[in-house]
């Protein structure tokens, strides 16, 4: 495979320190930056300003590795910086722990072309070379590390085209798909938000000839987040500002709408945070929500249906990763027919629900707390690209099981009142119908979550969202107590579905 390039003009150290703040943000557990450069070429800056970033500490020391040879630190994602310049041997870097270090963290090599070949070749080389006053550096590589590289400085040249060109970048928060969030800095103005939101890579066929993303209608643009914000903000919901967009690279600077959460200081669920959320959920589903969204001139973004084939695929992941992680092997037809045919006769129950606007992952992560607000106004909402038009009460199950937090069966009740007292006072409401709804969708969602946090750990190498299984599966107790879920608990309860497992 061809080496891709790139290069850059910096005209002094500190466009150099910039660059090794663009990196720094690309940067993955396993990749490796070869640094070559002679004598007063930057590598200690760019080196030094890499690191600090990850620590987000300007005033870390980072000392040359060259007698050392190798200085780790635990930042992030833990680097380990080589310097090679005293190695007398490529076999040396088996004694330095080189590839242990790469199981751990990344790496960044100076002087890599002692290691003679030992290098990954899908190592990325940063090549610094004087010109002029500055300096020009030579970006080259291929795969996934030179990728995001690449992406990284194109977010640098996005913020450069409106005015934040010479803002700092900190990682803020990423989550479980390909999206990315940083806050960015400048002074003298209010921080704000990078949303770096690639254009979706939808994979292979997996049901009748369509991607898995297809099916379960997920978002394949930023387009969608625009769209979505716009109709919020215009229903009266908290929403980020967009201050400025670039909807075909998938950028978005946004409005920074702060930091605080649902926990306690202890890490315990404030209950009344909570019971807010949900009375701006029964707020939200008093409204008529349109379909077809503006998201710019000439761009429009249609919110796609919660149908029964997204509903299943989803639950379906419980079978496709799930049981197989329980019992050591694929589920038998028996059991996947069965489970296909218990969801299929409660989606049907479903007909009858309150359908509106379906913002999908309504829970803590994407809720800012706003104590100095008043009103619905104390609640930010973020991420909700991958809104649907489906029952009302999903969004109340993903907020009162709260897939990261553990919610005590108290709490949800208080979620739910709070949420049910608000609706009657609004108006007409079948509280009946809606309890219903909600525990079909309690169980559908904690039965979709067990399966993605298993294929996160087994496809994805994210092994910690397991330590949430003991609890998603309390949470699928309680939605299978509903009287109309019978029949499916006893074919959980017949299967061991909802039995404690180590995985």
């Amino acid at each position: 495979m061809t080496a891709l390039v790139l290069e850059r003009l910096l005209a002094d150290e500190t466009e150099t320190a910039r660059l090794g703040e663009d990196l720094a943000l690309a940067l993955r557990a396993g990749d490796v930056l070869a640094l070559k450069g002679d004598l007063g070429a930057g590598k200690s800056t760019l080196a030094r300003a890499l690191i600090r970033t990850l620590a987000d500490d300007a005033g870390l020391d980072v000392p040359s590795p060259t007698f050392t040879l190798v200085q780790s630190y635990d930042t992030r994602i833990p680097v380990h910086h080589f310097d090679l310049y005293r190695l007398s041997s490529a076999a040396e870097l088996d004694e330095l722990g080189f590839d242990e270090a790469l199981t751990q963290g990344a790496a960044l090599v100076e002087w890599p072309e002692r290691a003679e070949g030992y290098l990954p070749k899908a190592s990325l080389l940063i090549e610094l070379v004087q010109h002029g006053e500055g300096r020009q550096a030579r970006l080259s590589g291929q795969g996934a590390t030179f990728d995001r590289a690449a992406r990284s400085l194109a977010m640098r040249d996005f913020l450069e085209s409106v005015g934040w060109g010479e803002a700092q970048r900190r990682h803020f928060i990423g989550d479980a798909s390909a999206r990315s969030y940083e806050v960015v800095s400048l002074a003298g103005r209010e921080p704000r938000v990078l949303m770096n939101s690639p254009r979706l890579v939808l994979g292979p066929p997996v049901r009748d000839g369509k991607p898995y993303a297809v099916i379960a209608h997920t978002a394949q643009s930023v387009s969608a987040f625009v769209a979505i914000d716009h109709a919020l903000k215009a229903g009266g919901v908290s929403v980020p500002d967009i201050h400025a967009e670039d909807q075909e690279q998938g950028f978005l600077l946004i409005e920074h709408l702060g930091s605080e959460g649902f926990l306690g200081g202890d890490g315990e669920p404030l209950a009344e945070r909570y019971a807010a959320a949900a009375e701006l959920l029964a707020m939200m589903h008093g409204k008529t929500w349109p379909r077809r969204l503006e998201a710019g001139p000439g761009r429009f973004h249609t919110v796609p249906p919660f149908d029964r084939a997204a509903m299943m695929i989803e639950a379906d992941l419980l079978v496709d990763w799930y049981v197989p992680a329980i019992s050591g092997g694929p589920p038998s037809d028996d059991l996947r027919a069965g489970y296909t045919r218990e969801w299929n006769a409660l989606f049907d129950r479903l007909r009858a629900s309150e359908y509106t606007l379906m913002l999908r992952d309504f829970h803590s992560p994407n809720i800012i707390w706003r104590g100095d607000r008043s009103g619905h106004d104390r609640l930010g909402i973020v991420d909700f690209q991958d809104a649907l038009i489906g029952p009302s009460a999903y969004d109340l199950a993903s907020l009162a099981m709260d897939a990261r937090v553990t919610i005590s069966p108290g709490i949800e009740r208080r979620t739910l009142d709070a949420y049910i007292a608000a609706r009657h006072k609004a108006g007409a409401f079948d509280e009946a119908s809606f309890l219903e709804s909600y525990a079909i969708m309690a169980a559908q969602r904690n039965s979709k979550i067990l399966g993605i946090f298993v294929r996160l750990e087994k496809r994805d190498g994210k092994p910690y969202y397991l330590k949430h299984l003991p609890r998603i599966r309390d949470y699928l107790r309680r939605a299978l107590s509903h009287p109309a879920l019978g029949s499916l608990r006893e074919f959980y309860d017949a299967h061991g579905l909802l039995e404690e497992r180590a995985l």
